[in-house]
């Protein structure tokens, strides 16, 4: 359940029905899963093509909010707090991978170098490390 539908292998889309004639609630809980996921997905979007998915995208927030299931309400809260940042992200596709892998080195190096007690070493290690 938790991979995409064109990742499915034949037999898997087996079980997945005869999971879904099984529980037949999570039939609808997973198609609106599947099109968050690949609402979610979409990237390097023009200003006018952000704003279709915007209202798809809160029109789903809105079912989410409404679910009588309390994680489905809950996920649909936190969405809703970052809809600002999803939004942003279709439109923006920078991340911070870089600052986080300086910030990694850094904090290997400061487990390394526990005992320093010249803050200017340190300093220059971090600077060689992170160069």
């Amino acid at each position: 359940m938790r991979r995409h539908r064109h990742n499915l292998k034949p037999e898997q889309v087996i079980k997945l029905a005869a999971y879904f004639e099984k529980f037949p609630p999570l039939r609808e809980i997973y198609r609106f899963k599947q099109r968050l996921c690949y609402l979610l997905l979409k990237k390097h979007k023009t200003r006018k093509q952000c704003l279709p998915l915007a209202n798809r995208f809160l029109k789903a927030l809105h079912h989410l909010r409404q679910a009588g299931l309390s994680p489905l309400v809950q996920l649909g809260q936190t969405l809703t707090s970052w809809a600002v940042e999803i939004a942003t992200m279709w439109r923006f596709t920078r991340n911070n991978g870089i600052t986080e892998g300086f910030h990694t080195k850094m904090e290997v190096l400061q487990r390394q170098a526990y005992g320093f007690r010249n803050f200017k070493n340190y300093r220059l290690r971090v600077k060689i490390m992170c160069t």
